[in-house]
């Protein structure tokens, strides 16, 4: 069976949210249209749910290709990490292994802190750890580094 790659499920999920955008700001027209003081309002607070959503949605198809852009530039300089961390039955990587990779990618930026690479790298090691949180904020970083060299 064929899997479906993260790019296909991320690009169809942003057609359904800018189809359901739409829908909301229709409505939106619909109930400013009316005239009447109450549905004005209503209809003025429903369509900046649709600017907020485009502006969300953007922001991470934007993330999601620097992203990518960075992965294939370390990709070909053979600076790429490695898929190769010990993992449990159910797919999630044992954490005191994540924990020590973690370690060595965080010395790596202190290291080398305008490396994007470096930052690159301790994202994915924030990933296997589980904070997500972090690893987005280590990504941004990588991503302001490359963009300054």
């Amino acid at each position: 069976m064929r899997s479906i790659s993260a790019r296909t499920v991320s690009i169809v999920l942003a057609i359904v949210t800018v189809l359901y955008l739409v829908l909301i700001a229709q409505r939106s027209w619909e109930l400013i249209s009316t005239g009447d003081a109450v549905a004005v309002v209503l209809g003025v607070a429903i369509a900046v749910l649709p600017v907020i959503g485009v502006w969300v949605v953007a922001n991470e198809l934007l993330f999601g290709m620097r992203t990518a852009e960075l992965g294939r530039a370390l990709e070909a300089s053979g600076g790429l990490p490695t898929d190769d961390l010990p993992r449990t039955p159910s797919g999630r990587v044992v954490r005191e292994a994540a924990d020590a990779r973690f370690a060595v990618r965080q010395q790596e930026v202190e290291d080398a802190p305008d490396d994007w690479g470096a930052w690159f790298r301790l994202s994915v090691a924030y990933d296997d750890a589980g904070d997500r949180r972090r690893a987005r904020e280590a990504m941004r970083t990588a991503i302001e580094k490359h963009a300054e060299r």
